[in-house]
């Protein structure tokens, strides 16, 4: 919940003026908040950025107030959305049930998913982090047929290295999200597995960034408050 109008236009424009100088293969999302998505999108046209929704609402319509469904994003022309962050987990209590429900309907909209998973700092205290992120993937993403997954982004953020100033290990990120990857393997298939993104999130910053990027099973990072100033969210797309 961050920036207005004015402030995610202006933030928008400098961040384009910044990559039009950068070589970059990486493939670059902004996630504005819902009042800023028609705008921003506008005013990406004609950039490679690709413009995602923060959250949305899993039924089709109804007596949801204040919520935002996939029709009305669909109608918008986003196509990329965030289900799952672990903020909408903790403060709006959407469980694995609700977070299977949007995967659901994003799918049906042909949206494609960045699809958050992540533990809290008592379940890596009591060893428990593996088993909270193979129940949060298993239980929202593993009644999906393979071809769904080119659709879906898996984001790992450790909830205890978000917004403060903690981060994980490079050995860590890369440890989870190898185990990550194994899970997929298993259900799935090798190539389903070595096809699906994931995205380290938890305190990037241009400090820490080319390290954690440099890990073999790291695709890149969900980056929070560093996206917020050009200088820096442009620093982590160089270090991809």
């Amino acid at each position: 919940m961050n920036l207005n109008v004015v402030e995610s236009q202006l933030l928008v424009g400098e961040l384009m003026l910044k990559l039009a100088e950068v070589d970059t293969n990486a493939k670059v999302i902004i996630a504005p908040a819902f009042v800023n998505l028609p705008i921003v999108d506008v005013a990406v046209e004609n950039s490679s950025l690709v413009v995602a929704a923060q959250n949305m609402h899993h039924e089709e319509k109804g007596a949801y107030t204040g919520e935002v469904s996939a029709d009305m994003l669909s109608s918008l022309g986003i196509d990329h959305v965030i289900i799952g962050h672990s903020e909408r987990r903790a403060y709006f209590n959407e469980d694995d049930v609700i977070l299977k429900a949007k995967v659901d309907k994003a799918l049906t909209y042909d949206m494609n998913i960045i699809f958050c998973v992540g533990e809290q700092l008592e379940d890596r205290k009591e060893a428990k982090h593996f088993d909270v992120i193979k129940n949060q993937i298993e239980e929202a993403l593993f009644h999906l047929e393979a071809y769904a997954y080119n659709f879906i982004t898996i984001a790992y953020e450790p909830v205890w290295a978000i917004g403060t100033g903690e981060t994980a290990s490079p050995e860590q990120a890369q440890e989870m999200h190898a185990f990550i990857r194994s899970l997929f393997a298993k259900k799935y298939s090798e190539s389903v597995a070595d096809d699906i993104s994931i995205l380290y999130g938890g305190s990037v910053k241009p400090a820490n960034a080319k390290e954690l990027f440099s890990n073999p099973d790291v695709d890149g990072g969900l980056v929070g408050g560093a996206a917020l100033n050009a200088d820096d969210f442009v620093a982590i797309i160089k270090a991809i």
